[in-house]
């Protein structure tokens, strides 16, 4: 009896443990877009922004690491640089992309801007790892792409094709990033902890000559001095008050994102983590609506409810499919398919894309 009650009580501990890391990154994912947007809407430096919320992450992992909390080598070596470069530059160009992306479209559409990666991820895993997607899961990516296009053509509201063009792109480079992540992890020995502070910290410094080639240096000079170029309403922030604020609230969030990721993959199932990002999805067009302003069309609403549809159904394509005997194994031919959760970690362990 006694073991049955043990049995039972680690059982509810485990369903609180998994709501509550279910729960935490549907509110801090939600957090970070809505702050990241808050700040981008009025900052013209968005790479300094990004900058500033990396070298926080860096900050946070050292006081971490002094407080005996996370353990995290303070040594770096050529041989590592060189192992990371390929995984750093990809981390560099997503983040700038999805910042710019969210920079000039509303953040209800953001998804939909960046609603090719799982086609993307699928294609990349074929192309570099020789995963070969079954017919299901062709189907859900048709889906998927059928929603892309829904919401560029048929959305009632203007549209940036500058930002959709930025969603495009950072969409290619985080499904790349999802094959290179994995060679970067041979690098660190497996410790997912480990690259994601090593990432933070090199793609900080990687950053501060992108900076100044880009032309963002007299934009963060107009920052600090305090000439805005838009000037706030009686009792809104600042530019520089919204900039600090909004760095600190994105930077110790994607701080605890990456702390909590380990977490995440050892508790939540593929099937959760999928559930979570629809209502993540819902939730961020309706706060577009409160916060922002934003006009959520007709065709906007049908492309991300077709988006989500299919990317819900190819996480339970994919569920079955594991549950499943693969062919492939009894020929002696296996296909290692890269699952969408690997993406989703590459995103936290960059630490501070918007999702």
């Amino acid at each position: 009896m006694s073991s049955q009650n043990g049995a039972r009580g680690q059982q509810q501990n485990n369903h609180l443990l998994v709501t509550g890391t279910v729960l935490f990154y549907l509110v801090a994912a939600l957090a970070m877009v809505m702050a990241n947007k808050w700040v981008l809407q009025t900052t013209s430096a968005p790479l300094f922004f990004l900058f500033t919320q990396l070298t926080i992450a860096v900050v946070l992992f050292l006081a971490s690491h002094a407080a005996k909390l996370v353990q995290v080598p303070l040594f770096i070596d050529a041989q590592l640089i060189k192992g990371l470069v390929p995984m750093v530059t990809l981390n560099v160009i997503g983040l700038s992309f999805s910042n710019y992306t969210l920079k000039y479209v509303d953040a209800s559409f953001y998804q939909v801007a960046r609603g090719l990666l799982l086609p993307f991820t699928v294609v990349t895993s074929y192309v570099f790892l020789h995963a070969r997607p079954s017919l299901r899961i062709l189907i859900s990516c048709s889906m998927v792409t059928l929603g892309f296009f829904v919401g560029i053509f048929l959305d009632a509201t203007p549209i940036a094709l500058l930002g959709i063009a930025f969603g495009v792109a950072s969409s290619v480079i985080t499904a790349v990033h999802s094959v290179v992540i994995k060679k970067s992890l041979d690098v660190v020995k497996g410790s997912a902890m480990h690259l994601s502070w090593y990432t933070n910290l090199l793609s900080a410094v990687l950053l501060i000559p992108v900076i100044v080639l880009v032309g963002e240096v007299p934009a963060i000079t107009r920052l600090f001095s305090g000439k805005d170029d838009i000037v706030p309403a009686p009792g809104e922030l600042s530019e520089l008050h919204t900039f600090i604020w909004g760095s600190l609230i994105t930077g110790v969030i994607g701080f605890l994102m990456s702390l909590a990721s380990l977490l995440s993959i050892k508790v939540t199932s593929p099937i959760t983590h999928m559930v979570s990002s629809a209502v993540r999805g819902v939730a961020a067009s309706l706060l577009g609506m409160w916060l922002f302003g934003d006009v959520i069309s007709t065709g906007r609403a049908s492309s991300i409810a077709i988006i989500l549809g299919g990317s819900v159904w190819y996480t339970w394509v994919k569920h079955i499919e594991s549950q499943a005997p693969k062919s492939g194994d009894r020929e002696g031919n296996k296909y290692e398919r890269v699952p969408l959760e690997d993406v989703e970690a590459g995103k936290v362990n960059m630490s501070q894309k918007p999702e």
